[in-house]
C-alpha cells in the first residue's frame, strides 16, 4: 500500500478544501491527468494503480491526526468535524486506457469538489510510484543518496548562504514513499534550521517539521465559473481566500492568468493584504525584478514581502536566485523533483489539472505555455480576451 495516511498530501490541499467547505460546498469539478513525457507507456500498469486507488479509498483520518490538524490556528473546528466523517469515493475516479494516443492513460475525476479535491496528490504519488518500482526494479539508491549529500553540501559550504532556507515540495513526483521519508529526514538531519519544512503534511507531523502551503492554480480557476463576472474571479477569489483565513497562509499565486494579468488585479488593498506571491512559471529573475517594481509602485516596502520561488528549482538555481534578491525582499524556495526523484532514471512530469467548474470550461494560462491545459480552444481564445493576454506564439 504506497499511501497509508489521508495525511500523506500537500497543505495547501487541506487550506483549500476548508473554502471550499465554507463558501462553494456544492460545486462540481472535472480533473484530468496528464503525463508531459514522450513514449512513456502506462497502460500496463492500470490494475495496480486502481488497486492502490481502492487502499487509498479505504482510509480515514485517525483521532491522533484529526487531533494534529487541529492544534493549527488556521483550521476551523468545524472542518476537523467534517474530516472526521470523510472518506475519498474511488465512484468518482475513471482510469482507462487513452482512446487517442497509444500508450497513455486517461485518468478523470468527475464529481463534488469538496469530495473530489484530494485526489490528486495521492494519484500522481500514486502513479510514480507503480510505474518506477515495475521498471526499476530494486534500484539501487546510492546514486540518489550521494546527489542528496551533495545538494546539502553545497548549501551549507559558503556561509553566504547561511540564511537561504528551502523547503521540500517534492510529493507529487517522489520516486516512492518511503525514499520522500528518507529524502526529508535527511534535509531535517543535515540542513537544520535552513530546511523550512515541507509540503507534506504526513512527514511535518511525523518528523517535526513546519507543514508549508496556501493555495493552488485549481482554487483561481474554479473562481472563473463559481459566479462572479469572468474579468473578477481572480480578484473574488483572492478576497474570498483573504476573508476565510484573516492573514494567515498569505501567499498569492501569480500565473493563473500570467504575471501581467495578475499585476493587474494585484493592487495596492492586495499588496498590502498578502504575505508575498509564489512563482511557477516563466523566468524567476523577470519574474522578480516586475513584482519588486510593482510593490514599489504601490508604496510597500519590497523588503516586506516574501518572493516565493517554486517552479523546477535544484539547488544551483535556488542559490542563483538567493544572490539576486537576497536583502531587497524576504525569499522562500520550495524544491520538488529534484529532491524527491533524482536518483538516476528520468523522473516522470505527471500532472492531474481540474479542466471543469460547474460544467463550465476553466483554464491556467500560465508564462510557461506547456503549463496550459484545457479542452476547449474557443474558451482559451475567450480568455485571453477578457485579461488582455496575447495570444500563445
Amino acid at each position: 500500500m504506497i499511501v497509508r495516511s489521508l495525511l500523506d498530501t500537500d497543505l495547501y490541499k487541506f487550506s483549500m478544501m476548508q473554502v471550499v467547505l465554507h463558501h462553494y460546498p456544492a460545486a462540481q469539478v472535472e480533473y484530468r491527468f496528464k503525463c508531459r513525457n514522450p513514449g512513456i507507456d502506462l497502460v500496463p500498469y492500470i490494475g495496480e494503480i486502481r488497486a492502490e486507488l481502492e487502499a487509498l479509498c479505504s482510509l480515514r483520518f485517525t483521532p491522533e491526526e484529526l487531533d494534529y490538524l487541529r492544534s493549527w490556528r488556521y483550521i476551523k473546528s468545524d472542518f476537523v468535524d467534517f474530516l472526521g466523517l470523510f472518506q475519498l469515493n474511488a465512484k468518482y475516479v475513471d482510469i482507462a486506457p487513452s482512446q487517442t494516443a497509444e500508450g497513455e492513460i486517461e485518468i478523470r475525476i468527475v464529481g463534488p469538489w469538496l469530495h473530489t479535491i484530494l485526489f490528486e496528490v495521492p494519484l500522481l504519488a500514486i502513479v510514480n510510484e507503480v510505474y518506477f518500482r515495475n521498471t526499476q526494479p530494486g534500484l539501487d539508491l546510492a546514486q540518489g543518496r550521494a546527489r542528496l549529500r551533495a545538494k546539502i553540501a553545497l548549501l551549507r559550504a559558503d556561509p553566504e548562504y547561511a540564511d537561504c532556507r528551502i523547503a521540500d515540495y517534492g510529493t507529487r513526483r517522489r520516486f516512492s514513499r518511503e525514499w520522500h521519508e528518507e529524502v526529508v529526514r535527511t534535509l531535517r538531519d543535515g540542513l537544520g534550521e535552513q530546511l523550512a519544512g515541507t509540503s507534506n503534511v504526513w512527514l511535518a507531523w511525523k518528523l517535526g517539521l513546519t507543514p508549508l502551503g496556501t493555495l493552488a492554480h485549481e482554487y483561481l480557476q474554479a473562481h472563473q465559473a463559481l459566479g462572479p463576472r469572468l474579468r473578477d474571479s481572480q480578484r473574488v477569489a483572492l478576497e474570498t481566500w483573504a476573508k476565510e483565513y484573516r492573514g494567515d497562509l498569505g501567499i498569492a499565486l501569480s500565473d493563473v492568468y500570467g504575471l501581467d494579468a495578475f499585476l493587474r488585479d494585484f493592487d495596492m488593498y492586495f499588496c498590502k493584504l498578502f504575505d508575498g506571491t509564489r512563482h511557477d512559471s516563466g523566468d524567476p529573475f523577470a519574474w522578480g525584478e516586475k513584482v519588486l517594481a510593482h510593490y514599489q509602485a504601490n508604496r510597500v516596502d519590497p523588503r516586506s514581502k516574501i518572493l516565493v520561488f517554486s517552479d523546477a528549482l535544484d539547488m544551483p538555481r535556488v542559490m542563483q536566485l538567493y544572490r539576486h534578491f537576497r536583502g531587497r525582499c524576504q525569499l522562500a524556495f520550495g524544491v520538488g523533483t529534484n529532491l524527491t526523484n533524482d536518483v538516476g532514471p528520468t523522473p516522470l512530469q505527471i500532472v492531474i489539472k481540474m479542466v471543469r467548474c460547474n460544467g463550465q470550461p476553466v483554464a491556467k494560462l500560465s508564462d510557461s505555455p506547456g503549463k496550459n491545459m484545457c479542452d476547449d480552444p474557443a474558451y482559451v481564445t475567450y480568455l485571453r480576451q477578457v485579461f488582455d493576454i496575447p495570444p500563445e506564439a
